[in-house]
């Protein structure tokens, strides 16, 4: 991600972006410009996305989505987060425009461009606006780290690695294999 302008913008300066075809994000007032994503960013997407929207899909659980589509969390920070799940229960988060509230799971993949925001801001913000579970993927190390942002934003309440499998607190009963999710 590049950073552009120096000011603190907010959601109004957002809304007056170009409509183009750059991916931008709002963090900590911020205008972040996401270049486009590698090949195996992308794939490690697709893998989680057909692991989850059959699950979601058949117990009838809510929305499963993927980026670009724009989550308000406040004045100064719009993001868009590579996955996110909106339960039944918070569905009316969901607007034309985005998300105007929480949704339960988020996903990020880290790059180059995004890792210090992930890590760090989005994490934190994620946290604040009371996001359930966040993955942060690690495609180079080939490794999950899943935060129970609710218990903790700042340590991962695991990480894991090829060869491992675990469920999500949020989709229980669903075996995930790290395997499964870096498969090209």
């Amino acid at each position: 991600m590049i950073a552009t302008g120096t000011r603190r913008c907010t959601v109004e300066d957002y809304r007056r972006l170009p409509a183009d075809d750059w991916r931008y994000q709002l963090i900590d007032g911020e205008i972040v410009l996401s270049p486009s994503p590698s090949f195996f960013h992308q794939r490690i997407l697709m893998n989680i996305i057909e692991l989850l929207a059959p699950y979601v899909k058949k117990k009838n659980l809510g929305t499963v989505m993927f980026a670009p589509l724009d989550f308000y969390l406040d004045d100064h920070n719009v993001y868009q987060p590579d996955i996110f799940f909106v339960s039944r229960a918070r569905e009316k988060i969901i607007e034309e425009d985005g998300l105007h509230g929480a949704p339960d799971f988020v996903v990020e993949v880290l790059s180059p461009h995004n890792a210090r925001y992930d890590l760090t801001s989005k994490r934190a913000g994620y946290a604040r606006s009371g996001v359930e579970e966040l993955w942060l993927i690690a495609p180079k190390a080939k490794t999950i780290d899943v935060f129970r942002l609710q218990v903790s934003a700042e340590r991962a309440a695991a990480s894991y690695s090829l060869g491992e499998n675990f469920q999500s607190a949020v989709f229980p009963n669903l075996d995930v294999s790290v395997d499964g999710i870096f498969a090209r």
